[in-house]
């Protein structure tokens, strides 16, 4: 084994070279491949895992806690695991302390430059940043990697620290930042970035006087970031409107903390739109219903009956959609992590469609692989134009990214024949269990090694 792949290893707590698939590329799961035989109709009943995109933030928040975090309803997916091997780099001790219950300590004597090998794996670990500033009044990081779905520079991150009174420095690939005060100012971000929203609230908590965060990022994973830190005795109010206000503190409280994860409102939206697409009948439990509202909207306008209650939605599929236009923009907005999905949807929709991507320019990099299944899409700039057709045919794609992973098998779950998707790393960074919730609704697929 070499020294990177000792070191890989050991970072994601000792686990065994067959299980990890570890090379000198990176952390890679084995081999695998969906193999799906679609025509089923969905039915019966689902809930989501915890929201992937609060838990990682929330596992970086908790670098700046003086003591035990306990993070509950927490997704056992790769980008969890890559991020448990990101904080334990750092100096933090991090164990499962159930299927679903993390528990994060942060050492008094915390390092400040996250390891290269998983950084490099995952985008969302520039989220160290923020706390890493706050804690320890530096940080060295290299420039993140993750899926290619467009430009997604840090830039608007670096200015927000610079406005707090930090020094950034950028060299060979990395990003250090330091700060020997840290002081509140009036931040107007040029775009509501949900990472940059997040690092500057993480580097303001105890920032001498006060932090107003103007066209902030409104998304529910703000909201529990806010909630977290509040709870860790930072003073934060504004999440979820454009404006953020951070009162800074001396010091965060020196107590344990016990928190409970939001619902995966984007799993949740998968199975929506992949119930919608077979012409099923499914009950998704256990979900906040409001933060779905765009989707439950646009699927309503194509033709579905959707039943809502307090924290469950009954979606009833006709056999084939309507055509309908979709503008992807920022929450609460259509989010750009269900465009694939939808887009997958509409390939059998009556009329024809047209897709306009707001967010990620690359985000339409999968449509290759569902015209391969019969799809009639064409790209014009930040538009997809799809002419929606009657059958789809089963095909060998491959995933480029995680929600084209998702979109795939949506699409596989409808055609006829088999359908064979590899490129699975990617969809397991976000989904947990994914095949194994469909095959409950009914769907005919299974997962092999290759």
């Amino acid at each position: 084994m070499t020294d990177y792949n000792r070191r890989a290893v050991e970072l994601l707590g000792g686990k065994p070279m067959v299980d990890l698939g570890v090379t000198e590329a990176g952390i890679q799961k084995a081999v695998e491949r969906l193999k799906i035989v679609g025509g089923n109709r969905l039915r019966g009943s689902v809930s989501p895992s915890g929201a992937k995109n609060a838990v990682l933030k929330l596992m970086t928040a908790s670098l700046s806690a003086h003591n035990l975090c306990i993070i509950r309803n927490v997704p056992r997916i790769r980008d969890v695991e890559t991020m448990i091997g990101v904080l334990r780099g750092l100096g933090a001790e991090v164990n499962w302390e159930d299927e679903t219950v993390l528990a994060i300590k942060a050492p008094n004597d915390l390092g400040f430059c996250a390891p290269d090998e998983l950084v490099r794996e995952m985008r969302a670990s520039v989220q160290v940043m923020g706390p890493l500033l706050s804690r320890n009044g530096r940080v060295k990081l290299f420039q993140p990697g993750g899926c290619v779905i467009g430009q997604r520079p840090i830039d608007l991150h670096l200015k927000g620290f610079q406005a707090l009174g930090a020094e950034v420095v950028e060299d060979h690939g990395y990003v250090y930042v330091q700060a020997k005060k840290l002081r509140g100012a009036e931040i107007h971000l040029d775009f509501p970035s949900v990472g940059a929203t997040e690092n500057i609230m993480a580097a303001a908590i105890v920032a001498e006087g006060t932090t107003v965060i103007r066209n902030a990022a409104k998304e529910p994973e703000i909201i529990e970031e806010q909630n977290f830190y509040n709870r860790l005795g930072a003073r934060i109010r504004g999440a979820g409107t454009d404006t953020i206000r951070i009162e800074g503190v001396p010091r965060l409280y020196d107590r344990e903390i016990d928190y409970t994860v939001i619902p995966d409102r984007i799993e949740t939206g998968t199975f929506m739109i992949a119930t919608a697409i077979t012409g099923g009948d499914v009950t998704v439990a256990d979900i906040i219903p409001e933060h779905v509202e765009a989707l439950i909207s646009k699927l309503r306008e194509v033709g579905n009956y959707i039943e809502i209650g307090e924290d469950w939605l009954r979606i009833v599929a006709p056999n084939r959609v309507k055509a309908a236009d979709v503008t992807v923009l920022t929450h609460p907005g259509f989010p750009t992590d269900l465009q694939p999905q939808i887009t997958a949807l509409l390939t059998i929709a009556q009329g024809t469609s047209v897709i306009t991507e707001n967010v990620f320019g690359s985000r339409f990099r999968y449509v290759d692989e569902l015209v391969r299944m019969g799809a009639m899409i064409r790209v014009e700039s930040r538009s997809a134009i799809v002419k929606g057709v009657e059958n789809l045919s089963g095909a060998m794609v491959f995933a480029p990214d995680l929600r084209a992973g998702a979109a795939l098998v949506i699409v596989g779950l409808r055609a006829e024949g088999i359908t064979v998707i590899e490129g699975l790393q990617y969809l397991d960074r976000g989904y947990e269990r994914f095949e194994q919730k469909l095959a409950g609704l009914g769907a005919d697929i299974v997962r092999d090694r290759i």
